[in-house]
Order: structure tokens, then C-alpha cells, then sequence
């Protein structure tokens, strides 16, 4: 991608509605807009980012054998009657059309796979069965914050797995606990990401959060740091430490943004809509539940605030908007020599932003270059072709190296 062409700018200064680190330095580089309180719009640049995210959580649920769908974001209001959710969830958009009629704006999907799931699931030999979609979610948050942290509208992975048995679900959970691990490893956080006890709620003693250790998080996690183990605010307590084998005068304090939840929801969706299923004595049973769920923008806010400086981003090369920024410091032959580059490094299927934009000192480039923060900085310069190749530099690097293109290409393919 030529920067020249790209429709978006950079910007010196964060927008003044804007408090939060992730939400300055996505604004500033032009990764989203800012449409109202707690409602982005991706541009270019972010979203490649969401979709680099979105391709690591769709292949890491396919590994469990979760099959991918994509449900309606209109809900009827008779399914969350017989929840009793329309009451009760004070955060549901409840749309009405001209004639009155009502219905949900999906914060959610039980209310919609269970009564899907009671057309195709009648016996054992059906289950199990895990689903997931990766889908824009609405709730009305009040409290809207934090960038892409807390939203209203906001693209979400919900999986739900079915089950004839306790072991079974349990056995699965375990599964997608790794999978999980794996979202956030490949995803560049998984140094700072744990494996959080919280309250289950109603049904169930715990549910697990996975939370990512920063100062900007909004939760309040005690770990103890041998075992790995965390524990919320909220659920400690001398019974719960002692269930878990951990000693509160070592579990260190801190704070952690939630990425990620997953719940055991036995019968409490699939009893309102009669899923149940005929064992293998003829006998009903109630069919039971698992749900997952990681948020695709708040884990990417997530990252920008972790693996940031004061410049700007430090994108994973996982997720990176692209792998390479080329940047050209001058014209005349500098150019020529540049264009060759991006020209060779796209015909090896590396993908490249290119500032090819004329009129933009070299402070400006590399000011700009910091903040949209591509792994790696490739700079063609008088000095560069003088010392006979390409400046390479990495992100969170200080200083960088003069190196022929071969060279080059052989780091950004190893």
C-alpha cells in the first residue's frame, strides 16, 4: 500500500473527547473514528488489524472442533421472555418497529442457537456439538469508556458448546481454556495474560476470566505469581483461596483488563427452550451448556496499551497492519531505489507500507512511522545507498542496520 494513497492522515494531537492510551494513539494514526460514546468505525489500517485478530481466533476455535456460524442480530422477544432476560438485563436494546412491535438487539446469542439447536439435537449421538460466530454485539452501556476497552457496539467471538454429560463439558472447557492460551500468545499478550478465577453468577460456583496485567485495566486481580493462578477482587475470599491451595500473603495485586471469558452454563438457556436429548436407555435429559467469549476490539485495545511507548504502537507482527514500513528519504534516484524495493518485497508476498509521499521531511516519516508502529522500518536514503543497501530496524529497537535486500528478504521470510 502506497501511504501516498491512503486516504487517512496521522495526526500530532489526540482528539480532546479521547483519555485513554489505546483510543489517543488509534485515533491519532488513523486506525478507527470515533462515531459517538462507546461506537468506533475501523478505518484501512485498524481494520487489518481486526481481521489479522479475527483470523487467529477463527483458526484457533476450528481447532477444537467448533463449526462457524452467523446468527441474527434481531432476537425475538418472546425467546428472552422465556429467559426472563427482557426484564432482567438492564443493558438490552429493545427495538420497536412502526406497528410496536419488539424485539432485542443482540447483546448475546443463547436466546437465538438454543432454539436452533432444538431442530437437529434429539439424541446422544448428537452431542456433542460447539458453534461460534464472530459477530457485532450491542449493549447499553452507560458507561462507555476506555476506547475500544468498553463499547456499545462492539464485533465479538461467542461459542457455544452442547453436551450429554458433566465430563464431557468438562473435558471440552479444558480444551478451549488452551485455546484460549493460544488466541493470546499468538496474539503478543500472552506474557501478561492469566487464567482468572470469578463468580460463576447463578449458575455456576466460578466462571474463568483471562486477564491481561496493566495499569489502564479496570479490574482488580490478586496472582500468585508461582502458580500462575489469579484471582478476581471480587471472589476473594479465605474459603475460595484455600478450594485453589493459595496463600493470600503471596498473591501480588494488580491491575488487568478482562480479554476474555468462558462459563459453564449447565441447564439455564437449554431448560427455558426443553433442549433436552434421549440417552441411551430411551430417557430424557436436559442438555448441557458451555459459553466463550473474547472481544475482537477490546483485545485489540488491549494490545495497544500494553505494547506501546511514548511514539506510539508496537503492533505483534501477528496482527500488524502490515509487516514492513518502507519509508523513502528523498527523490530522484532515493525514489527509483525505493520503488524497486517495495516492488520486490511485494512480489515476495510481504506485505508493505509504503511512504512513498513527496514533501514530507524525514523527522515526519519517522514521527509517523513510531506511531502507526509496523514491526519492522525499512528506510532507503543518500546514506543508506552510500553504505550499499537498506536500513532495517525493528519497532521496539533503538538503533538499526544497513543491510543489502537479500539480506532483508531473508530476515522478513525467516
Amino acid at each position: 500500500m502506497r501511504q501516498s494513497k491512503l486516504f487517512t492522515r496521522t495526526k500530532k494531537e489526540a482528539p480532546a473527547d479521547e483519555v485513554s492510551r489505546n483510543a489517543e494513539l488509534l485515533a491519532r494514526g488513523g486506525f478507527i473514528h470515533k462515531e459517538m460514546s462507546g461506537v468506533y468505525s475501523f478505518l484501512p489500517l485498524g481494520l487489518r488489524v481486526l481481521k489479522n485478530i479475527e483470523n487467529i481466533i477463527r483458526e484457533e476455535m476450528n481447532k477444537t472442533g467448533a463449526q462457524e456460524l452467523f446468527m441474527s442480530s434481531f432476537q425475538p422477544k418472546e425467546n428472552w421472555e422465556k429467559t426472563g432476560r427482557w426484564s432482567a438485563m438492564t443493558d438490552l436494546f429493545k427495538v420497536s418497529d412502526s406497528s410496536g412491535r419488539e424485539v432485542a438487539l443482540g447483546p448475546t446469542h443463547e436466546e437465538i442457537i438454543v432454539p436452533i439447536l432444538k431442530n437437529y439435537v434429539s439424541s446422544y449421538k448428537d452431542l456433542p456439538v460447539a458453534v461460534y460466530q464472530i459477530q457485532n454485539k450491542f449493549r447499553m452501556e452507560l458507561r462507555a469508556k476506555s476506547g475500544l476497552l468498553r463499547g456499545r457496539e462492539f464485533l465479538m467471538k461467542d461459542l457455544y458448546s452442547f453436551h450429554a454429560s458433566q465430563e464431557d463439558f468438562e473435558n471440552y472447557y479444558e480444551i478451549m481454556k488452551g485455546a484460549y492460551r493460544s488466541v493470546y500468545e499468538r496474539a503478543g499478550i500472552g506474557h501478561l495474560t492469566y487464567l482468572t478465577f470469578a463468580s460463576g453468577g447463578t449458575f455456576s460456583k466460578y466462571s474463568h476470566e483471562f486477564q491481561t496485567i496493566t495499569p489502564a485495566g479496570e479490574d482488580t486481580i490478586y496472582l500468585d505469581e508461582d502458580s500462575g493462578i489469579a484471582v478476581n477482587k471480587e471472589v476473594l475470599g479465605g474459603d475460595v483461596l484455600d478450594q485453589l491451595g493459595l496463600k493470600k500473603e503471596k498473591m501480588v495485586e494488580h491491575r488487568a483488563i478482562e480479554v476474555g471469558n468462558i462459563f459453564d452454563l449447565k441447564t439455564k438457556y437449554s431448560a427455558p427452550f426443553n433442549l433436552v436429548f434421549t440417552d441411551e436407555k430411551g430417557e430424557k435429559q436436559p442438555v448441557l451448556m458451555g459459553c466463550y467469549g473474547i472481544g475482537l476490539g477490546r483485545l485489540m485495545g488491549t494490545i495497544v496499551e500494553v505494547l506501546s511507548d511514548d511514539k506510539g504502537i508496537i503492533w505483534p507482527e501477528s496482527v500488524a497492519p502490515y509487516r514492513v514500513h518502507l519509508l523513502s528519504l528523498g527523490e530522484g534516484e532515493i525514489l527509483r531505489e525505493a520503488e524497486k524495493v517495495y516492488e520486490k518485497l511485494r512480489a515476495g508476498g510481504l506485505e508493505v507500507l509504503f511512504d512513498d509521499r513527496a514533501g514530507v521531511s524525514a523527522g515526519e516519516k519517522f514521527a509517523d512511522a513510531d506511531l502507526l508502529g509496523m514491526p519492522y522500518r525499512a528506510v532507503i536514503s543518500e546514506r543508506s545507498m552510500k553504505e550499499g543497501g537498506i536500513e532495517i530496524k525493528k519497532r521496539n529497537q533503538e538503533k538499526g542496520e544497513v543491510m543489502p535486500l537479500g539480506k532483508l528478504v531473508e530476515i522478513l521470510n525467516a
